[in-house]
């Protein structure tokens, strides 16, 4: 072993700056995070012991035991230990639980950091070593210990309360709330509309496009319009040109970063994450997760030796950007490339995307602002002497000179570009166009503009978000939107003189796509209905102001203005009296059911409402003790709020009967809570994306002989008192359907006899019960109250 062991967490990054450093040094890597908070210990205390100023128990990874023994190991031959992990809040504890399990003195050991990891930040980094910043620490443990006290507290109060609850998190509630609100304003949201009218002209061969600034409000006043056009001349009255600049934006920060990931290549949160930190780990850029938008005075250089060289020193332009949050610690520089002049980030498409992305950013904003000249042309309107009121703008833009946007910016869409005209020009109209034109409902967030809302809010920070987004559809409380919207009857008038109809204005009904989701996030029945649980009973959790105030303790933590007991204190208090409360809470009132109309066959009420398993609907009430009521799937694409009597009817016709097979057998549609099915006795078929209401019978034999056919393979033996050798994913095993068991690897499955598969059975452990899994609460007794108990005693103050 070296003298030297610098202890990474990444496995990628440990194999870039082993090439930077000589003999001398060795570097491993942690893998990430080694310990957490333990779930129980072995005193019988709790985990995060509020009586004892938080004090928290951590317990190693249980996959992280063999990199702990291999690091401790090379620690006690090395003369020297460098810790060398990320330079944000989280590398700092990463290095502080290093210190605590290899036993290191943090006070002692040297901890190095560097925003990119080239040859010369790492040399640096080795001449300049500090200790652990337990300042750091301290803000990461709080954001950890509160984040874990919220979910082991709230979330068994979500399950018991609200059906299909999974979790409640202290910052993924308030992101799903604002999903939940922007949701609701959609469907408030009452379309009005109004005639737009545009027109294209000729100018010497050259077309010209041209739109009528003021509105009509009916239909009556837009073909009236149009008409009066019939034997109208067309003259250019006014051509105004302005100068204008556009200048370039600054380079990226991990949220901006986000954001134009998602706008421009579609990238997702974690997705545009994962790159950058493959990016970062290969030397190819800085650090990927900062508020800061900085470049250091060597990038800034670099970049404009770059610049000069490659486009001229007119375009070259020296700025520095100055960082507005006033929080932002994560990092001292914005994200850009390690090598201003390095055009290959990465072999990986992905990857290369990504990197010319944040290398075009971080050179245009050296660059010099692009110089445009706007052009407005005013055409009037007029007939036999009279001018109209109404006239028509024709817009064009041309670019004097491209500054930045040689490089970043340009657009899909070049501007328009005006032929050259002049005060009393003539046009001539070659057809005119008169449409409806819908107000459009708020826009649904996409993961971009969910992360600008949430910094704009300050609630989260750049390590964070991708977590955000991806928690809330693992949960599915949101997701991710396929629709591309309804088809909707849209209003056209046209008018051609140029036709050989050219004294008619047309009337036409188009249809357009109104309403796509694709790519938004869309909050599901139960995302909402948490979200109205929290904000009713939680109102702390989901605040956006009191989440922000959260961060911000933070932030005083990191700098040493705030202590962490203290801050944990003032939050806990107010937050563990609601839990205390929470058994008194209705779950009958957290679900209501919507009725949605009543059956005209049976007179029975339908309604819309949360079950187990997700929104369902039900005929017949529950009151009635005579007749249970019908459950019925929710129809796809229908929701709580919005599903109509007509599609609830047509939900309760399943199961339908399709038909038989060839041996008589009655083949069942239906849907469940996979998806809809199809059934053969006891078998189920899924029949994804096919519809239960009109599969046909051959679409349905199909689908069952492949499925027979499928199990066939799968089965080796049966021996027909329902235990079975079967093929499975992992290989073969034995099962009696409730119970199953490995089959040893010396034995050969299709040799296995009854006898011996019922011994293999025996001799295999219990299955743990899916609540034993989750470990859900067993006991009568409310989650709400069982956490009650075991906190009965209330934390003394500081």
């Amino acid at each position: 072993m070296a003298k030297n062991l610098v202890i990474v967490e990444s496995p990628a990054k440990a194999k870039t700056i082993e090439k930077y450093l000589g003999r001398d040094f060795t570097v491993l890597s942690s893998i990430g995070h080694i310990r957490s908070i333990a779930k129980k210990t072995k005193t019988g205390t709790p985990p995060i012991d509020i009586k004892n100023n938080f004090a928290t128990t951590y317990e190693v990874d249980q996959d992280k035991k063999k990199t702990i023994t291999a690091l401790k190991k090379a620690t006690k031959t090395a003369d020297q230990v460098w810790l060398a992990t990320d330079e944000d809040r989280e590398g700092e504890a990463i290095a502080w639980h290093l210190c605590e399990v290899l036993g290191l003195d943090p006070i002692t050991t040297n901890r190095i950091v560097f925003h990119e990891i080239t040859k010369s930040a790492i040399e640096e980094a080795i001449k300049t070593p500090r200790t652990v910043d337990m300042k750091l620490v301290a803000a990461q443990q709080a954001r950890q210990i509160l984040d874990r006290l919220v979910g082991f507290e709230l979330s068994p109060v979500v399950w018991q309360k609200v059906p299909g609850g999974k979790s409640a998190g202290r910052v993924q509630s308030p992101a799903v709330r604002l999903l939940v609100e922007r949701e609701r304003e959609i469907q408030k949201f009452e379309a009005s509309f109004t005639f737009k009218v545009t027109a294209e002209f000729m100018h010497g061969g050259e077309l010209v496009k041209a739109e009528l600034p003021d509105r009509f409000e009916t239909e009556t006043e837009a073909r009236a319009f149009l008409e009066s056009l019939k034997d109208a001349t067309f003259t250019v009255s006014n051509v105004t040109k302005t100068p204008g600049t556009r200048n370039p934006g600054a380079p990226f920060t991990t949220s901006t970063l986000q954001q134009e990931a998602n706008s421009k290549l579609g990238f997702g949160a974690r997705a545009t994450m994962s790159s950058a930190q493959k990016l970062y780990q290969d030397g190819k850029i800085t650090y990927m997760r900062t508020d800061s938008v900085n470049l250091s005075g060597q990038a800034i250089a670099a970049a404009k030796s770059f610049i000069t060289t490659e486009f001229g020193e007119e375009y070259s332009q020296v700025r520095q950007f100055k960082t507005k949050s006033a929080s932002a610690q994560e990092a001292h520089e914005a994200i850009r490339p390690t090598d201003m002049t390095l055009k290959k980030g990465s072999s990986n498409d992905y990857d290369q995307k990504l990197y010319d992305l944040i290398r075009n950013r971080a050179l245009a904003s050296q660059m010099a602002p692009a110089k445009l000249e706007k052009t407005t042309v005013t055409i009037v309107i007029s007939t036999e002497g009279k001018i109209f009121e109404a006239h028509f703008e024709a817009k064009g833009e041309v670019i004097i000179f491209p500054g930045f946007l040689k490089v970043y910016g340009s657009g899909k869409k070049d501007p328009d570009i005006l032929p050259a005209m002049a005060s009393g020009d003539r046009l001539d109209l070659q057809n005119v166009l008169a449409k409806q034109t819908f107000t459009r409902p708020p826009a649904r967030y996409s993961e971009g503009s969910l992360v600008k809302k949430l910094e704009e809010l300050g609630i989260g920070r750049p390590s964070t978000y991708a977590t955000i987004i991806a928690t809330i559809q693992a949960r599915d409380y949101a997701v991710k939107g396929d629709g591309e919207g309804e088809e909707r009857e849209v209003i056209t008038y046209t008018f051609s003189p140029q036709s050989s109809s050219r004294q008619d204005v047309t009337r036409e009904i188009i249809k357009e796509k109104t309403g796509s989701d694709k790519g938004k996030l869309v909050p599901t029945g139960v995302g909402q209905m948490i979200s109205d649980f929290l904000t009713d009973h939680f109102e702390q959790v989901v605040d956006y102001g009191f989440t922000a105030d959260v961060e911000q303790d933070f932030d005083k933590i990191a700098t040493g203005a705030l202590a962490r007991n203290v801050m944990l204190e003032k939050f806990y208090q107010p937050f563990h009296k609601l839990i205390e409360n929470s058994g008194d809470i209705d779950r009958s009132q957290v679900a209501q059911a919507t009725q949605v109309g009543i059956d005209p066959e049976s007179g029975k009420p339908i309604f819309a409402r949360f079950g187990r398993f997700g929104p369902m609907l039900q005929l017949g009430d529950t009151e009635d003790k005579e007749n249970k009521p019908q459950f019925a799937p929710m129809p796809a694409g229908a929701r709580i709020e919005t599903v109509t009597l007509e599609q609830a009817l047509k939900a309760f016709e399943l199961p339908r009967l399709v038909g038989q097979t060839d041996e008589g057998k009655d083949i069942k549609a239906n849907i469940g809570r996979f998806g809809p099915y199809i059934q053969v006795d006891k078998l189920f078929v899924s029949i994804k994306p096919l519809d239960p209401h009109d599969i046909t019978l051959d679409q349905a034999l199909e689908l069952y002989a492949a499925k027979l056919k499928s199990e066939a393979e799968k089965n080796i033996t049966d021996f027909g008192d329902g235990l079975k050798v079967l093929n499975g994913r992992y290989g073969p095993y034995i099962t009696d359907g409730k119970k199953n068991a490995k089959i040893p690897k010396d034995v050969k499955p299709e040799k296995i006899t009854h006898e011996k598969a019922k011994k293999l059975l025996d001799e295999a452990p219990a299955t743990k019960g899916r609540f034993a899994r989750r470990g859900a609460v067993t006991t009568k007794k409310s989650a709400a109250k069982q956490v009650t108990a075991k906190r009965k005693t209330t934390p003394k103050k500081k």
